[in-house]
C-alpha cells in the first residue's frame, strides 16, 4: 500500500497506527510494549525525505553506506523476540539509521549501540538526541562494547556466519542474544546464557546485510 506525502505530524501518527494494526499485530506480534514503541517512534524521520511517502509500508528502505532500514514487521518481531524488560541494559550491534535503536530505547533502561560506519553513526546520533538513555559508538561490532558489559540483552541487526565469542562473553547470566545467522540462507537465532552453557533456538528465515569485520 502506498501513502501520499503527509503535511502534519497527526497524519504520520495515523500512518503509524495503521502500520502497527495492519502489518504487525495482524502478523502475530502481541507484546504491548513493543507495539506502543512502534506507534510512538516516527519511522519517516529515520529515512531520507525522498522515502517519506513509503516510510510506513512493510518494506526495507535504503539508507547511507549501502545499508538498509529493516521492514517494520521485522523490527517489531525481533524486539518481541528479545523480550526486553524495563530494567535491562541492551547492546545493539549495527546502529544503522537509528530506528531500531529508538525502539529499544523505549523498552530498556539503557541502550549501547555500536556502528561500524562513521557516516551512519553520525546521522543516527542526530536523530536520537531526545533518547537520553542511548549511547553510541563507532567500532567493530564483532567486539561488542566491553566497557559497559555485561548486558541483559544483545540484538544484532546484521548477519554473521557464527556467533561472535566477544558478544557471548558480554552477556549476563540468563541474558539473551538475538542474531541473524547464515550467509545466503539466514535464520534468526536466539542464544540464552545458562551458567557456562548457551541454549540455542532457531527461529524464522530472514535476510540481512552481513556484519562487517574490520580484520
Amino acid at each position: 500500500m502506498l501513502f501520499q506525502r503527509q503535511d502534519s505530524n497527526e497524519s504520520y501518527e495515523a500512518m503509524r497506527w495503521h502500520m502497527v494494526d495492519r502489518q504487525i499485530v495482524a502478523r502475530g506480534v502481541r507484546d504491548e510494549r513493543v507495539l506502543e514503541a512502534m506507534r510512538q517512534v516516527p519511522r519517516h524521520e529515520f529515512v531520507d525525505p525522498h522515502y517519506w511517502d513509503v516510510a510506513y509500508t512493510d518494506h526495507p528502505l535504503p539508507i547511507a553506506g549501502g545499508q538498509t532500514i529493516s521492514q517494520p514487521y521485522i523490527v517489531a518481531y525481533m524486539s518481541e523476540l528479545l523480550a526486553v524488560r524495563a530494567s535491562d541494559r541492551v547492546l545493539e550491534i549495527g546502529t544503522g539509521c537509528g530506528y531500531q535503536t529508538a525502539i529499544l530505547a523505549c523498552l530498556a533502561a539503557e541502550v549501547y549501540s555500536v556502528e561500524y560506519l562513521q557516516e551512519l553513526s553520525a546521522q543516527a546520533e542526530e536523530r536520537l538526541k531526545k533518547y537520553v538513555n542511548v549511547h553510541l559508538k563507532v567500532g567493530n561490532g564483532w567486539e561488542g562494547w566491553i566497557e559497559h558489559a555485561p548486558y541483559d540483552r544483545i540484538l544484532v541487526t546484521c548477519a554473521a556466519d557464527h556467533i561472535p565469542e566477544y558478544l557471548l562473553n558480554q552477556l549476563s547470566e540468563g541474558g539473551r542474544v538475538v542474531i541473524p545467522m547464515g550467509e545466503n540462507s539466514q535464520r534468526l537465532v536466539i542464544f540464552t546464557k545458562r551458567g557456562e552453557d548457551y541454549i540455542q533456538d532457531d527461529d524464522i528465515a530472514v535476510r540481512f546485510v552481513p556484519m562487517v569485520d574490520s580484520d
